[in-house]
């Protein structure tokens, strides 16, 4: 990870102490990329922070470019336990790729730098992942939560963490300049597949009948014939005839609808009245990731979503 994509927005004569504080190698950079930093007072908390190692098991931020974190952190997380618990629910948010900054955003938060201070993300670098992210989001039936509302944030001009702009808008080479479409990713490793079964209220095993356009989404039919691998809050009277619709989905590319001969692996969440449709892959018997996945699966512990969204 460059500096140049972490910008720890602070005068010049500092840098090379925050460049050893965070552990950073770094490519050369011009002055003129720091903006200096005013005075700015973060939240304060029952309990004195202290520093400790980011853990290996805190996926989300494991090897984001600094290797201690404050506790309690900016999201008033006050154990490692419960940093754990609530961070996992981003980590398939951040396979996504919806947007360069969005791991920097979150770690910002759940896990922020071990400075004498705590230190903010930007208010721009929130709303740039904020209007990237929320697509995905909202097709996995999530709202943008209250408690990462960017108005929050301090502006430029105050002490915050952002990337460069050039990195945080640059999307070329990338799948985000065309049409997004979250659920129909290619064959997925064995712990993203978990990511998305623990993302989604319910699985299961069965084939595509029929794909209609509906407005701006695709409304996916069933066939009747299926195998429940996770029930969640879904019925057997609504499964029975369960129809899924992947929202905004009229124009986006997705193979797996496009031949209805497979057997796939189908997840989905039901928001208001509709059943939402959050991953689809190809259930293929030779895929070793996907058996390991559904080995898995009945002992794999998800984090809980619900509390993290709302």
């Amino acid at each position: 990870m460059e500096c140049s994509s972490l910008l720890l927005r602070r005068p010049a004569v500092l840098i090379q102490v925050l460049v050893l504080t965070l552990g950073i190698t770094c490519t050369q950079t011009s002055e003129e990329e720091f903006i200096t930093w005013k005075s700015y007072n973060p939240p304060t908390y029952g309990k004195k922070p202290q520093c400790i190692d980011i853990p290996s098991d805190l996926k989300l931020c494991h090897n984001v470019g600094y290797n201690q974190m404050l506790l309690p952190n900016l999201l008033e997380h006050e154990t490692l336990a419960e940093v754990k618990q609530q961070a996992g629910s981003w980590v398939p948010l951040v396979h996504k790729g919806c947007h360069p900054g969005t791991q920097v955003f979150l770690c910002s938060l759940f896990a922020p730098v071990c400075l004498d201070h705590s230190v903010m993300p930007c208010r721009w670098l929130c709303e740039a992942v904020r209007d990237s992210c929320t697509p995905i989001m909202e097709a996995f039936g999530f709202p943008w939560p209250e408690m990462l509302s960017c108005s929050q944030f301090p502006k430029d001009e105050e002490m915050c963490i952002a990337m460069s702009r050039a990195n945080a808008t640059d999307t070329s080479g990338s799948a985000a300049t065309e049409p997004v479409c979250p659920p129909c990713d290619n064959q997925l490793k064995m712990d993203i597949i978990l990511e998305h079964v623990c993302a989604s209220e319910f699985a299961i095993k069965t084939k595509v009948k029929e794909v209609k356009l509906e407005n701006s989404d695709r409304k996916v039919i069933l066939h009747k014939k299926k195998k429940v691998l996770k029930l969640g809050s879904l019925n057997r009277k609504d499964l029975k005839n369960l129809v899924l619709y992947l929202k905004n989905g009229a124009d986006c590319p997705c193979q797996q609808l496009d031949h209805l001969t497979n057997n796939y692996l189908i997840m989905g969440r039901k928001v208001d009245k509709k059943y939402l449709l959050t991953s689809i892959q190809k259930w293929e018997k030779s895929s070793k990731e996907l058996k390991k996945a559904m080995k898995r699966l009945n002992t794999h512990k998800c984090p809980v979503f619900e509390t993290v969204f709302k």
